[in-house]
């Protein structure tokens, strides 16, 4: 049996319990206010105690994760199986060449096709469980469970790590239009590092970002007047007590007036683009949403998660999946060669996947009636730009997709390889408020199963 726990962590640690987080850990999973960004961002002065030299220089600046919530099916995307019969292959069976000789995936995938050449599948993605909440918290931490440490998402990571985006009144850590809510986005880093998020539908024609766009009919007139009313009674709490912490509250006011009133505000303005890139990326919440979030890297973000649910396909499998995959399609090209072709692909790793895959044998009889269940065993991932080769696959199933064949690779080893490119070292250290040793993927340290780095496409 595997243990999946690494123990020395947390032995002199009183840290917060995996109950704990499932019970108070909501609050940042929902995301924060712009306000209560800015107020988190300045409250707590976490050190980067990164240790250990980063043997490569980063390659990557950002990172744009297309998380597929529910758990798509790998031989309904990027690992078809038509020869495994239609016990298992469904209505799929006719897959598609792509551009490069020898890789095939979904029949529905037409854009993707046209350019596997900028991206690589992973098609031996495993792990130990097929609980939602579970898997997607290794898939996002890159963390086994078990132990008293909730850990940060790599979001959050990178968030601490990189520093604020370009533009300094943008968040580091952005999730569009909703946040993951099965987990503490910022785990033991604090609030001052959970994730901003939009809301909202970038499709709607008055898209606005909560706390950043003025609501409507507020106009920028008003907002002003807003301001120096706030900005006096500022002064005259300031008169009467003197305190820093109004101080304080103040400049992040500031902050938060800046960004809604200030040039930053532009990077949501997903008004700005042609009628001809936003039809290319899809006129849907997905396809906007991937829109957003290559305007976003433009200016300098460096984690952006787009969130797409609804691939928890217990029942009518086949029928969702003609619904949910030209959308992606198209969205997901879109966005590789948008970024390609502005110059950005290079320095912007994307990533795509879900907590786990669907059973490659479909659940036919009653309830479900044509469903895939949940299945950890073996499943894919996508990853495209910041140092990743493309045109390249990594491991491969066996003949119906239930096993991983050879080359098998772990949430840990995912991670891991996108902080290398990030310049980020994956045995470096944490910051934690109770003085834990805590590491930055801390199943590196040999304590669990690990199929290593992606060196073959890094």
């Amino acid at each position: 049996m595997l243990d999946f726990l690494d123990r020395h962590l947390t032995h002199d640690c009183e840290g917060i319990s995996r109950r704990s987080f499932l019970t108070v850990g909501a609050a940042t999973a929902t995301g924060l206010t712009l306000s209560g960004f800015l107020a988190a961002r300045e409250a707590q002065a976490a050190a980067d105690l990164a240790s250990g030299k980063i043997v490569k220089a980063p390659k990557a600046k950002s990172v744009i994760q297309l998380w597929m919530g529910g758990g798509p099916c790998h031989l309904d995307t990027f690992d078809p199986k038509p020869e495994a019969g239609e016990d298992y292959a469904g209505t799929y069976r006719k897959p598609l060449e792509t551009n490069v000789k020898g890789m095939r995936i979904n029949e529905k995938f037409e854009h993707m096709a046209k350019c596997a050449d900028k991206y690589a599948i992973i098609r031996s993605m495993t792990h130990h469980t097929n609980g939602h909440e579970t898997a997607t918290y290794m898939m996002q931490t890159g963390t086994p469970p078990g132990g008293e440490l909730v850990y940060p998402t790599y979001g959050a990571v990178v968030s601490m790590k990189k520093g604020q985006a370009n533009d300094s009144n943008l968040p580091p850590y952005i999730m569009v239009p909703t946040p993951i809510g099965r987990i503490s986005a910022s785990g033991f880093l604090g609030a001052n590092y959970a994730p901003f998020s939009t809301g909202g539908d970038p499709n709607s024609k008055d898209f606005r970002v909560g706390g950043i766009v003025p609501p409507k009919g507020m106009t920028e007139g008003r907002m002003s007047q807003r301001q120096s009313l706030l900005e006096m009674v500022d002064d005259f709490a300031r008169e009467l007590e003197g305190s820093p912490a109004i101080d304080a509250m103040s400049e992040h006011q500031k902050q938060a007036y800046g960004l809604i009133l200030g040039d930053a505000k532009k990077a949501f303005d997903i008004s700005e683009e042609s009628d001809e890139v936003r039809d290319r990326y899809g006129r849907n919440k997905f396809g906007q949403s991937c829109l957003l979030a290559r305007r976003l890297v433009e200016h300098g973000v460096p984690f952006v998660t787009v969130n797409s649910g609804g691939w928890d396909t217990h029942k009518k499998h086949f029928e969702l999946m003609d619904q949910k995959l030209p959308p992606l399609d198209q969205a997901f090209a879109a966005l590789l060669e948008d970024l390609a072709e502005r110059g950005l692909l290079d320095s912007t790793i994307v990533v795509w996947g879900g907590e786990f895959g669907r059973r490659p044998k479909i659940s036919r009889e009653p309830p479900w009636n044509g469903g895939r269940q949940h299945f950890c065993t073996c499943f894919n991932s996508v990853v495209a730009g910041g140092g990743f080769t493309g045109g390249q696959v990594v491991g491969s199933s066996d003949r119906r997709g239930e096993t991983v064949r050879d080359r098998p690779v772990y949430p840990w080893d995912l991670t891991s390889s996108i902080y290398q490119l990030l310049g980020i070292d994956p045995n470096g250290q944490l910051p934690h408020p109770h003085g834990c040793v805590a590491y930055v993927t801390p199943a590196t340290g040999g304590k669990v199963q690990s199929g290593g780095l992606l060196q073959e496409i890094m």
